[in-house]
């Protein structure tokens, strides 16, 4: 193997291990007292309120756009009417989702590198720990928290808006009123097309919180350091969304949920 590959296969191993020890130290410290409440409500409102509109006019889109893309093809096949059928197992089990999740890790995921990286590099994370506060506390383990528990919200809500986006595309050529396209929507959904679909988001959620918070707790000193770690952080992030996708799919494959 070439030095330079080893060094890099080096480099990719000690990155695997210290966001190990980061997420390690992340169960570590969030199950102990003294509990950050504000700062958790305060980190849910920005991760889960403030990316909202980003999320729900992505959403729209997707919707209408597979809507009005899929007709065409069903259409020469005389399936028409499995369109919504189709686009509601579509958004729910696999694109809704993802492209959440990506959606987040492009705004949440870049915010808190960019915040923590900024907070390293001014030193306003050694002035709290000369404080006596726990900075990984109190910045790490609210906005991983708070990640966690809002991405699941924010693709139920994409969901919902992306359905009554297909609504209103399946409209465009025919007249379906809103109880017979939703009655169509949820006779083809089954409890295991929503549950794997929604427990891997906790997963999607829980990685772009602790891949941002490590990048933006680590970086390095300057300003160069605050963008790599916001660059990289979306990178991971999104990188590590899609395996866990993966690894989701072949787990529901097994467990004959799919």
């Amino acid at each position: 193997m070439p030095r330079q590959e080893a060094k890099a296969f080096r480099d990719f191993l000690l990155e695997v291990g210290s966001i190990s020890d980061f997420t390690a130290r992340f169960f570590r410290e969030g199950f102990k007292p003294r509990y950050e409440w504000s700062e958790l409500i305060r980190q849910c409102y920005v991760i889960g309120y403030k990316t909202l509109p980003l999320v729900g006019v992505t959403a729209f889109i997707m919707g209408l756009v597979l809507t009005v893309q899929s007709r065409p093809t069903l259409e020469e096949f005389g399936a028409e009417s499995y369109l919504p059928s189709m686009v509601a197992l579509s958004m729910i089990r696999e694109i809704g989702p993802v492209i959440t999740a990506l959606i987040c890790a492009g705004k949440i995921g870049s915010s808190i590198g960019a915040e923590l990286g900024s907070m390293k590099v001014t030193e306003q994370i050694d002035a709290m720990e000369v404080s006596g506060t726990n900075p990984f506390k109190y910045l790490v383990v609210t906005r991983v928290t708070a990640c966690t528990l809002m991405l699941p919200v924010l693709v139920v809500i994409a969901d919902c808006i992306s359905l009554y986006a297909a609504y209103i595309g399946v409209n465009f050529k025919d007249v379906v009123s809103l109880d017979l396209f939703f009655s169509k929507v949820f006779d083809s959904l089954v409890f295991g097309d929503v549950l794997p679909a929604m427990i891997k988001t906790y997963f999607f959620g829980f990685a772009i919180g602790i891949i941002g918070c490590y990048k933006g707790y680590n970086s390095t000193k300057g300003t160069e350091g605050v963008g790599i770690a916001a660059n990289s952080a979306v990178v991971v992030s999104s990188l590590v969304v899609f395996i866990l996708d993966l690894i989701a799919v072949q787990i529901a494959d097994i467990l004959g949920l799919t």
